[in-house]
């Protein structure tokens, strides 16, 4: 008997420090409207699932106005999400009267991502730089058909795209996409002087490119900050690209032309040289020949078809050719 009535203390015991510990949750949830069974605190406890936060969660949602059940709020805690945050995003939702399901909600804050952020950026856009002044650049720079190098800085205004959250691309892919197409569009203007004058040309070019697909975000406007050319605020920057590259290829073409002139050079000289060595070859046979005509004229001599007076006649003849010669050489240098 006396066991009996000591397993029944014991009984009485825990029964009230359940009641102790559930007593007031439970009550503050069924004044607040948003009832929840006693057997269910006592399951989430056993499920070590901090049931304080759920209760606050499902009072702050029933409270907006939104019916959400404990279990699918435990469900989302156990699988690690924030609870907390998924409600705020849920009532934020609501109020703006954007339909965000619970699931989705669930699934963008377990993928990661700040669903209250999202909600509020699809509420109220937000602005980013092109390009991000963190990474240290503070301008684009792009160069117009006319070779003028321009430094251009814009603003994007985006909306998160609660569709798209899951899976999509972040604020990084779109900078990087408004700045290929700001750079491409000033790249395509055929003066830098359209782009200075009608800044919002480029960036309507730019907005109508879909460059939101596959993102995170929709783009709401592309605004031109600044634009200027570069070489105003410094003397090391180059403003005239296309000048500058033009000075560099002429100068290269200069080079280039020289080494070929130096090469036809080099190979007149070599033929020059070759026809000089021809002549002195020419002069040695002539002279070799030369030999040869007295070697002829003993012969004639011996052979008895040349006399004495006609060997005389013929020096006469040469002597006067080299007279003349010499009287035709004096005349010329006169």
């Amino acid at each position: 008997m006396i066991y009996f009535w000591g397993f029944l203390a014991i009984i009485l015991v825990l029964i009230l420090l359940l009641l102790f510990k559930f007593i007031g949750i439970y009550i503050r949830a069924l004044v607040s409207g948003a009832k929840v069974p006693f057997l269910s605190l006592v399951a989430m406890r056993l499920r070590k699932v901090n049931t304080k936060l759920i209760v606050d969660a499902r009072i702050q949602a029933v409270k907006a106005g939104l019916e959400l059940t404990t279990n699918d709020l435990e469900a989302h805690y156990l699988a690690g999400g924030n609870v907390v945050n998924v409600v705020r995003a849920l009532v934020a939702a609501d109020k703006a009267n954007i339909a965000l399901p619970f699931k989705q909600a669930a699934a963008i804050d377990l993928a990661g991502r700040n669903v209250q952020e999202a909600v509020s950026t699809s509420v109220y856009p937000k602005v980013i730089g092109c390009p991000d002044p963190s990474k240290g650049t503070p301008y684009l720079d792009a160069v117009s058909k006319d070779g003028i190098r321009l430094l251009v800085k814009a603003r994007v205004t985006v909306r998160a795209n609660l569709q798209r959250l899951v899976g999509g691309a972040t604020e990084e892919t779109i900078i990087a996409r408004v700045g290929q197409g700001i750079v491409s569009a000033i790249g395509s203007s055929d003066t830098y002087k359209n782009v200075l004058e009608n800044p919002d040309h480029i960036s309507r070019k730019v907005l109508g490119s879909g460059l939101d697909a596959n993102t995170a975000f929709e783009i709401v406007s592309i605004d031109i900050a600044d634009v200027s050319v570069a070489g105003v605020s410094g003397a090391r920057e180059v403003a005239n690209v296309g000048a500058l590259l033009e000075t560099e290829r002429a100068e290269a073409d200069k080079k280039m032309r020289q080494a070929e002139a130096e090469g036809r050079r080099a190979s007149a000289i070599a033929a020059e040289q070759e026809m000089r060595a021809r002549v002195q070859e020419m002069q040695s046979k002539v002279i070799e020949a030369q030999a040869e005509v007295p070697k002829a004229i003993a012969e004639a001599f011996r052979s008895g078809n040349l006399g004495i007076m006609d060997f005389y006649r013929m020096q006469n003849v040469l002597a006067d050719t080299s007279m003349r010669e010499s009287i035709a050489d004096g005349d010329q240098k006169d």
